[in-house]
């Protein structure tokens, strides 16, 4: 009898320890199938808390006062294809947001100087995203100037000097474009239009398709958009909550303090003559890029001002 009750002691004991081992073991893999499936369900997360909603266009659109004919069905579908593109494509928009906050406070006194209407701003923005950048056409600088209206209009431009990317200058060679174009047709909108169909282009379309209105045309596909793109910037960039758009001051590029030299002498080493000044040729060229080459020629003793940043706001080399 005794050694019965020693048996069922002994079986007893084996079974609570593989008891024990069993809920270990369990307990160890809910535990790495918990962590296999959280990956998963943080990607579920996310992809369920991103949302794409259709926008509402604003009734009052219009571009330099001129309002949008909202009520025409293939303008509306226009418009609205440009807020929901340029809504969500968000990295691009942040950028938008950023760069305008640094640079439209160089074009916005130009354009009120010249007597032509602060919207015109957006156009710099669609046409190179305020980069001083090239087109495969040729055409250069924030207001993608092609070379022959910048020397009609009084802009340098050669291997040593390209004044396309001088934000200031350009700026103004862009003014007196828009004003002629305003003269031409009547319209800040068909003036907007004309800069990327050209004036001949939009004066032949106006004749041949009977029409006296931008919104009539039928044009290109990148004519067609062009000042809808405008317009979904300037609704956009003016109500960034609105199109989701969060961030603060801190989060955007900041305009940094510049003063002018005057210079009437060539200078043979750019890089020298910047480290002169206190600062590099890297941060001459940012200020300066109409700038082409390590050397200023001025063969003919011409005035140039050369921006440079107030102090404190690049490291020194």
């Amino acid at each position: 009898m005794k050694l019965l009750k020693k048996s069922l002691i002994g079986v007893g004991v084996v079974a609570l320890l593989f008891m024990l081992i069993n809920a270990v073991g369990t307990d160890k893999s809910s535990a790495a199938t918990s962590e296999e499936n959280e990956p998963a369900t943080n990607a579920a997360k996310l992809a369920s808390d991103y949302n794409v909603y259709a926008l509402s266009i604003p009734d009052d659109l219009d571009f330099a006062g001129e309002k949008m004919p909202l009520d025409d069905p293939d303008v509306y579908e226009r418009m609205d294809r440009e807020l929901l593109v340029n809504t969500y494509w968000q990295s691009n928009g942040l950028l938008m947001f950023k760069r305008a906050h640094k640079f439209f406070p160089i074009i916005e006194p130009i354009l009120e100087e010249e007597g032509v209407p602060n919207d015109f701003k957006y156009l710099a923005l669609i046409e190179s995203g305020l980069e001083n950048v090239t087109s495969p056409a040729g055409a250069k600088g924030f207001w993608q100037i092609m070379k022959a209206y910048g020397r009609e209009n009084g802009l340098e431009i050669n291997e040593n000097i390209d004044e396309r990317n001088n934000l200031e200058k350009a700026t103004r060679a862009a003014c007196a474009y828009f004003k002629k174009a305003k003269k031409r047709f009547g319209s800040w909108t068909l003036a907007a239009g004309s800069y990327h169909n050209g004036q001949f282009g939009i004066s032949k379309e106006l004749e041949r398709q009977k029409a006296n209105s931008y919104y009539d045309l039928l044009l290109g596909p990148n004519g067609r958009r062009y000042v809808f793109r405008i317009v979904a910037l300037k609704e956009i960039v003016n109500n960034p909550k609105k199109y989701g758009f969060n961030f603060t001051e801190d989060d955007l590029y900041q305009p940094i303090p510049t003063y002018k030299i005057a210079v009437e002498e060539p200078i043979s080493n750019l890089a020298e003559w910047a480290k002169d000044k206190g600062i590099n040729y890297k941060v001459l060229k940012i200020h300066n890029p109409w700038l082409r080459e390590n050397k200023l020629n001025n063969r003919s003793g011409k005035l140039y001002y050369i921006t440079l940043p107030k102090e404190g706001y690049y490291t020194k080399e």
